[in-house]
């Protein structure tokens, strides 16, 4: 049935019009040959309606006007109507499917009911009434026809919006759900580890107000402390926020963090990995990258882990690939290529995870782009992260207790380290 619904699209009325045309000449044609030849007239009037109808296939309207008129004249003109009719009746099938407005349809149907009563006029009564029945195929059949051809449409139509509805609907639960999931993380880390880190940077700055008489070495350890776990505390804010609304604050999450200076070490680990399990890497790595935030540098880590380990997976051992992490005015440019020319180990899977999902995600939430896909033999991930828009001011040093120690810490608040 698929070539009979691309017959009756509105696209194709030009390809019907030819081959009505076509079926209409070998009628004339073969008219001549079963002793009864056309006569110049019906052709003329044939030839008219031919050209109207392909000249006007998409003006449906304009196409039945000419059919209807053409019939008209061939009512006073010919004996056979043959032609002229079925031109007249394709027109208003053509027009039932694919006419804007029902009333345009009904009053096509009685313009065209009442030329064709037209040459019953005068006649006797059997004869009126056998043109009144014969209404019944020249109006009433391509009427049907259309009326049905149109409503499958429709019906079509509105099981394919109710298929979009429904994704939507899914879309939006699944959206829900994990807005829900998210708020529940939420505020499990603020109760919990918020919770706990602030107490710990309470304490370190208690302690570094009591001892008085510490080593200088000491205080430059709890000084170290109380920074780290101030840092700490604003990645947790950050991330809490990342988790109620992610689209607020797009580009400044840290779902957790590494030091800028312990980057270039981990990245060679992760390329150590890689050759360890047989894929030759040449990696060039920018010295730069010590510059990068904790956030971006975490995601240079994480993706190049996930597109190497997906090498020595999909393209094997034995495969060279190239790492290339650059530093260009601010933005991170990464990309891992391969020649695909490794031994895949049957122990390892072929697929299935949600590694280039998870990568798409991390780079999506850093206002960057991931590109994913062949590259010659090979195959190759691409990405860049752009330089956040502004940096995350340095913590200030928490102030002097404003009230007297008891034995448990201060009895006066300390600064703004002590809520998360």
């Amino acid at each position: 049935m698929g070539w009979v619904a691309r017959l009756f699209d509105a696209r194709d009325s030009l390809v019907r019009m030819l081959l009505l045309d076509l079926s209409g000449v070998g009628y004339l044609v073969l008219s001549g040959h079963s002793g009864v030849s056309a006569t110049g007239t019906q052709w003329v009037l044939a030839v008219i309606a031919f050209a109207a109808g392909l000249v006007f296939h998409r003006r449906i309207l304009v196409n039945l006007l000419v059919q209807v008129a053409l019939l008209a004249v061939a009512i006073c003109l010919l004996d056979d109507l043959t032609i002229n009719q079925v031109g007249a009746s394709w027109a208003l099938f053509e027009l039932t499917m694919r006419a804007d407005r029902r009333r345009t349809i009904w009053s096509a149907a009685g313009l065209l009911a009442a030329v064709d009563l037209t040459d019953s006029i005068g006649d006797p009564l059997p004869r009126v009434l056998s043109g009144v029945f014969g209404l019944q195929l020249e109006v009433g059949v391509p009427l049907l026809l259309g009326l049905v051809i149109r409503t499958t449409r429709e019906l079509a139509r509105q099981a394919e919006e109710r298929a979009a509805a429904e994704r939507r609907r899914r879309e939006s639960e699944s959206r829900a759900a994990r807005a829900d999931e998210r708020s529940a993380i939420a505020r499990e880390l603020h109760d919990v580890v918020a919770h706990h880190v602030a107490s710990m940077v309470l304490r370190v700055g208690v302690a570094r107000h009591v001892l008085t008489d510490l080593d200088p070495r000491v205080g430059e350890v709890f000084d170290d402390v109380h920074g780290t776990g101030t840092v700490a505390l604003a990645d947790l804010r950050r991330l809490v926020a990342v988790l109620r609304d992610p689209d607020g604050v797009r580009g400044d999450a840290a779902l957790t963090a590494i030091e800028p200076s312990a980057l270039p070490a981990a990245l060679g680990a992760a390329v150590d990995r890689a050759r360890q399990a047989g894929v030759t890497v040449e990696a060039d790595i920018d010295p730069a990258i010590v510059s990068l935030d904790a956030v971006r540098g975490l995601a240079v880590l994480r993706l190049t882990q996930e597109a190497l380990t997906n090498v020595a997976k999909h393209a094997g051992t034995a495969t060279l690939a190239r790492l290339s992490v650059r530093v260009i005015g601010g933005a991170v440019h990464l990309s891992v290529e391969d020649d695909g020319r490794g031994r895949v180990p049957a122990a390892l899977p072929s697929g299935g995870g949600h590694g280039i999902t998870g990568m798409r995600e991390r780079v999506e939430v850093l206002g960057g782009r991931l590109e994913v896909g062949p590259a010659g033999s090979g195959w190759r991930v691409r990405t860049v992260l752009p330089a956040p828009p502004a940096a995350v001011p340095a913590p200030s040093p928490p102030p002097e207790p404003a009230g007297p120690v008891g034995p448990l810490g201060p009895v006066g608040p300390l600064g703004p380290a002590g809520s998360a």
